[in-house]
């Protein structure tokens, strides 16, 4: 059984979310015996970007709407701009889809596979005196159109003949014009309150090489012509879209109507707005092409492929977008709320390890130099199953800096000097002497161990206020770690006169010289671990090299959004 298929069968089974609006019009649907009782939804994406955090709402709701009601989800791509589309997205777009647990099986279809279908249903258009060339510039086309609250006038290429029309609309096929030269137009209302419906363009010209057609075409159809008459073609059930295209449906049923085609149901929900990142694609591009960030794949994009770059696992993705459920306005969601959903799931899943990141020497000086032990440690007190491991001790330590100070304020626990504390599954520490280098910084702290504690616990029943983590030196796995935050620093930078004014700078913190414990030297990409006391960690799957690992934090362990929880039952 493959893997994409247990991980669908996994999504069948966990608990359901709630009933909404699209599930109630399809349970209505087949209780009318609409559609045959068929229901056939689609992922449409255009390959002109990788996938974001919002189209895997749209792949959760299509594939899950389908397994729910034993229907099929077809991936299509709408591949109609060759200026913009690349095969490096289509492939992405696969990797993702597979990536999240849903399996299209052999219903991968392109837009560009319907090319010659959509070219007669445009030239049945113009035969029916629906459709004309226009040769007016992109500039004119737009004065033309009007405002708001001023109609359209009407192209003066508009009362062409059929025969002069279909001549036309043949020489843009053949090649004769050049890009701008002119389009083909729908002819509807240039008085039409929808602004959509004031001769949308259907056709344009584009000397570009197609990714997967090549230099067979050099006319493209539009979006609004292509995507709706594909849904028809492939017996769409429903159609399923963001909010923005709601206006659009008038001109998509116009198209159909007037082809006497085959209609699918659209039915709108709201778009995925997240709080401190853009989901743009226009914006994400930018991102990318100016270097704000590493590539689509930099572990802060909102890109799909980014969170699994980062070590979020397709588990919790989806059950962030079970969460947020479906609605019919547009809201913004706390980041927060993806965040508290990988910690639910690593709490349970991911093993527990020691790493320390900003190190700092101790020395136990009644422990022998020659001597070193294996302690056993808890892999998760979560799942008594995933067992327990041997870490080394010696007489050589690290512990994270921030652990130790000098002159510690009243409500500070932990190491000082004369203080005693526990070292997490070994002994209890007391420091004795602080060693400091030439420039009189910290170089390392000289202790002494009680070895009848053994495992934590004193015999003589006395109690610390703090455990440590730590690392033995000798034994050290040294490692590169990358802490992230969030990309922007404001709530909702898309709204910023300038986005990238907005960038947070210390959204990425890179530590080298980290110690951790040795068995994580076995750490492979895609396993998840949760450092104690740090946060959740994974191996970088990118740059990552065998004796030199890098490890990405895919989250804190602070869980905002129980916070925001709590705050809100108190105030209600």
């Amino acid at each position: 059984m493959s893997q994409n298929h247990d991980a669908q069968k996994t999504s069948e089974t966990r608990k359901q979310p709630s009933s909404h609006f699209i599930k109630h019009i399809i349970e209505a649907d087949l209780e009318s015996g609409k559609y045959d009782g068929r229901v056939v939804t689609r992922f449409p994406p255009e390959p002109n970007g990788y996938l974001h955090i919002g189209h895997a709402k749209s792949i959760c709701l299509n594939f899950g709407l389908a397994l729910q009601y034993q229907g099929r989800c077809h991936l299509r791509f709408d591949d109609t701009n060759p200026m913009k589309e690349e095969m490096e997205y289509v492939e992405s777009i696969k990797e993702d889809v597979r990536w999240l647990g849903f399996d299209w099986q052999d219903r991968e279809y392109y837009t560009s596979d319907y090319f010659q279908q959509l070219w007669q249903f445009a030239v049945a258009l113009v035969k029916n005196g629906d459709a004309y060339v226009d040769t007016l510039s992109s500039d004119q086309i737009r004065q033309y159109r009007g405002t708001l609250s001023e109609p359209g006038r009407p192209s003066p290429y508009r009362d062409r003949s059929v025969e002069e029309n279909l001549e036309l609309f043949e020489k843009m096929r053949r090649g004769e014009f050049a890009e701008g030269e002119c389009v083909l137009r729908a002819k509807i209302d240039m008085a039409a309150p929808n602004i959509i419906m004031r001769d949308p363009t259907l056709y344009r010209i584009r000397k570009k090489s197609h990714h997967r057609t090549g230099e067979k075409w050099c006319i493209y159809p539009m979006y609004d012509f292509a995507h709706c008459l594909s849904d028809s073609i492939e017996g769409i059930t429903h159609s399923i879209c963001t909010l923005e295209f709601e206006n659009n449906r008038e001109l998509y049923d116009w198209i159909l109507d007037r082809l006497n085609a085959y209609h699918p149901q659209q039915i709108e929900f709201a778009r995925l707005n997240l709080s401190h990142t853009v989901l743009s694609k226009r914006k994400l591009i930018e991102l990318v092409r100016r270097k704000y960030v590493d590539g689509w794949d930099d572990p802060r994009m909102p890109t799909i492929s980014g969170l699994r770059r980062r070590g979020y696992s397709p588990g919790a993705i989806r059950d962030f977008c079970d969460r947020i459920g479906v609605a019919r306005r547009d809201s913004m969601v706390d980041l927060a709320l993806l965040e508290h959903c990988v910690r639910q799931e690593l709490n349970k899943t991911a093993m527990r390890v020691m790493g320390v990141l900003r190190p700092l020497r101790v020395v136990i000086e009644n422990y022998s130099e020659d001597q070193s032990e294996m302690l056993p440690a808890v892999n998760n007190p979560e799942d008594e199953s995933m067992g327990t491991r041997q870490i080394p001790f010696s007489r050589v330590l690290y512990i994270e800096r921030g652990d130790f100070m000098e002159d510690p304020p009243k409500k500070f626990f932990r190491l000082a000097p004369g203080r005693e504390v526990r070292l997490r599954y070994a002994y209890f520490i007391q420091c004795e002497q602080v060693v400091r280098d030439e420039n009189g910084e910290i170089a390392e702290l000289r202790c002494t161990y009680d070895p009848e504690t053994r495992g934590g616990d004193a015999p003589d029943g006395r109690k610390v206020k703090a455990t440590l983590h730590w690392v033995s030196a000798a034994h050290a796995l040294q490692a590169t770690v990358r802490l992230y935050d969030h990309l922007f620093t404001v709530e909702n930078p898309a709204e910023q006169p300038d986005f990238l004014e907005m960038i947070n700078p210390d959204s990425l913190e890179t530590l080298t010289g980290c110690m951790l414990e040795p068995g994580l030297a076995k750490a492979v990409s895609e396993q998840r671990y949760q450092f104690e006391r740090l946060g959740y960690f994974s191996v970088d799957p990118k740059d990552s090299a065998p004796g030199q690992p890098v490890f990405n934090r895919i989250v804190t362990l602070r869980d905002t959004w129980a916070k925001i929880q709590k705050a809100q039952k108190q105030q209600n």
